[in-house]
């Protein structure tokens, strides 16, 4: 072969290969771009919208208030155990939309848990949890401990600084012995012997102070709890209907719903029917004017 062919295939080398190295250079430059635009995913709670709810109220709109919201919920240790107790009203402000919410929500076979605040923060957040600490008892092959739900609940709440209204009593027996914790809405927590939570609370800390005493058999404890959700009822417009109770011993859960009936629906004594013919119906369907009526009777009344 000639010389001239071989510097020809030598160009055409040359050539593809600067072709490459500019695809190369073009691709490169594109991923450094999109890396560099890349926007991550916003995770948990949007807050884009609070500038323009203060834009709005500074313009004269007037914002929604949030509703008030009923509950009361307790927990007591006792010898052997923890019991629970909730009142059953789900309550809208002013307007009563459940007469019979279930508010003891199940965590583990040995732990459980009872929700004040909105209705659907307590009970996703602790179908959460549940998820979470069944995971956790496959991945160990041990019971879930009630510090470990807990410590779950705790850092998710506090993660979102109070904007899930879920105010959580929290009760199990584990290998440590029965445990009862109180989780506040921000991610703060107690633990006492026994706890009160909710709108009815005050009504039921008092029923509490007053009739509690350490290593109390399971049914003192459990009249103590139902006495103590009864003056919730009685005391808060949020909390009615059925006392709800969950005792959780070392090895089994019974559950009691309703354990007591506090508002029961009375009957009508009167006769509210009317016969045919009460309200009088005019066949004429002429619309009369107001010039037409005559003044028969006027009185003015003054205002100081």
């Amino acid at each position: 072969r000639s010389k001239q062919w071989y510097q020809r295939r030598v160009r055409e080398s040359q050539t593809f290969q600067h072709y490459l190295i500019q695809i190369n250079l073009r691709m490169a430059s594109a991923a450094v771009d999109q890396i560099l635009n890349f926007e991550e995913e916003p995770q948990g709670f949007s807050f884009e919208n609070c500038r323009r709810n203060a834009f709005l109220a500074k313009q004269g709109s007037v914002m929604p208030k949030a509703r008030k919201t009923g509950t009361t919920i307790v927990g007591v240790i006792y010898k052997d155990g923890v019991v629970l107790g909730a009142d059953t009203r789900a309550t809208g402000g002013s307007i009563v939309c459940d007469l019979n919410c279930e508010k003891i929500h199940y965590i583990a076979d040995n732990i459980y848990c009872c929700g004040a605040g909105t209705a659907a923060d307590t009970e996703f957040t602790t179908k959460m949890i549940s998820s979470k600490m069944e995971l956790l008892k496959l991945r160990t092959g041990r019971e879930g401990r009630v510090v470990s739900a807990l410590r779950m609940l705790k850092q998710y709440l506090f993660r979102y600084q109070g904007h899930i209204s879920a105010a959580l009593v929290l009760g199990g027996v584990d290998v440590n012995g029965p445990a009862l914790y109180t989780v506040y809405p921000h991610g703060s927590t107690d633990k006492l012997p026994y706890v009160t939570m909710g709108s009815g609370s005050l009504a039921a800390m008092s029923v509490f102070e007053d009739g509690y005493k350490m290593d109390m058999s399971e049914e003192e404890a459990k009249e103590l709890v139902a006495n103590a959700i009864r003056a919730g009822i009685v005391n808060d417009l949020g909390s009615g209907s059925n006392v709800d109770v969950t005792v959780i011993r070392k090895g089994n859960v019974e559950i009691f719903r309703p354990y007591k009936v506090v508002c029961k629906k009375s009957e009508r004594k009167g006769d509210y029917t009317f016969p045919v013919g009460t309200t009088v119906v005019t066949s004429s369907t002429e619309m009369v004017p107001f010039s037409a009526l005559n003044v028969t009777d006027e009185e003015v009344m003054e205002i100081s």
